[in-house]
C-alpha cells in the first residue's frame, strides 16, 4: 500500500511568521497534533507539534508571561530539517521512519511542495488492517523450511481445505535455515486446520499445546 492512499490533507499550515496563540488555535479543536510550516512557495521549512507549544508555555502561575509567548512566532518553537516522504513511497517504509526517529507525522511532498501528512496512527491503522486482525480470525503460526515455493505448498493445504487466508506474514526463525509463517484465517475454529497441517509434517508455534491447555 501507498502512502498517497492513506495521507491526509494538508490543508492546515502557517507560516513562520504566524503566532504561537494562532497554533493554539489550531490545536484546540482538537483536529490535528502536528502543523507543518511553509513558506510562499508551499515548501516545509518546519514543523511544530502540540507538545512544542506546551512545552513553550509558562506556568499558568504567571498569566502575564503566557500572554507574552502568544506573541512569539512559530519559528521560535519549530523544528526544522524536516524528514518528509514521497506519496509513491510503501507505508511499510514509511513505518520504520517512525521507529527509527521516534516522530510523530511526516510531512507528505511532491516536486519540493507539501501534498499530505501522514501520522504515526494513520500508518498503526493501516498495519493492523493489512494483517486482518480487526475481523474475527484465527491465526496460526508455522515454522518452515527457507526454502522457495515452500509458502506455495502450505497455501495448498489451506486451499484444500476450503480456508479463507486473510493475511500471511514472513518472520525470520532463529535458525536461519528455517522461518516463520504467520497465517491469518476466516475462521473462529482452527482445530481441524491445526490437525490437518500436523498430518502433513508441519511444525505448528501457535496455537501450541501449552495455549491449548490454558
Amino acid at each position: 500500500m501507498l502512502i498517497q492512499d492513506i495521507m491526509r490533507s494538508s490543508n492546515v499550515t502557517l507560516k513562520k511568521e504566524n503566532t504561537i496563540g494562532e497554533a493554539i488555535t489550531i490545536f484546540r479543536k482538537g483536529e490535528v497534533r502536528h502543523i507543518p510550516i511553509i513558506n510562499d512557495d508551499s515548501e516545509v521549512i518546519g514543523i511544530i507539534s502540540d507538545r512544542d507549544v506546551r512545552d513553550a508555555l509558562p506556568s499558568t502561575l504567571f498569566p502575564q508571561e503566557i500572554s507574552n509567548v502568544f506573541q512569539v512566532s512559530v519559528e521560535k518553537i519549530m523544528t526544522t530539517n524536516v524528514i518528509t516522504c514521497s506519496q509513491m513511497d510503501f507505508v511499510e517504509e514509511v513505518a520504520t521512519n517512525f521507529y527509527q526517529y521516534k516522530i510523530g507525522c511526516l510531512p507528505v511532498v511532491y516536486s519540493g511542495k507539501l501534498v499530505g501528512l501522514v501520522t504515526e496512527i494513520d500508518v498503526l491503522h493501516t498495519l493492523v488492517t493489512l494483517t486482518g486482525a480487526y475481523q474475527p480470525s484465527s491465526q496460526i503460526e508455522l515454522l518452515v523450511r527457507d526454502q522457495p515455493g515452500i509458502l506455495s505448498e502450505v497455501v495448498t493445504v489451506f486451499a484444500k481445505e476450503n480456508i479463507n487466508i486473510v493475511s500471511v506474514l514472513v518472520y525470520p526463525a532463529k535458525d536461519p535455515l528455517h522461518k516463520v509463517l504467520v497465517f491469518r484465517i476466516q475462521t473462529m475454529n482452527p482445530l481441524s486446520m491445526i490437525t490437518k497441517l500436523k498430518t502433513e509434517g508441519y511444525t505448528i508455534l501457535w496455537p501450541n499445546e501449552a495455549s491449548e491447555s490454558i
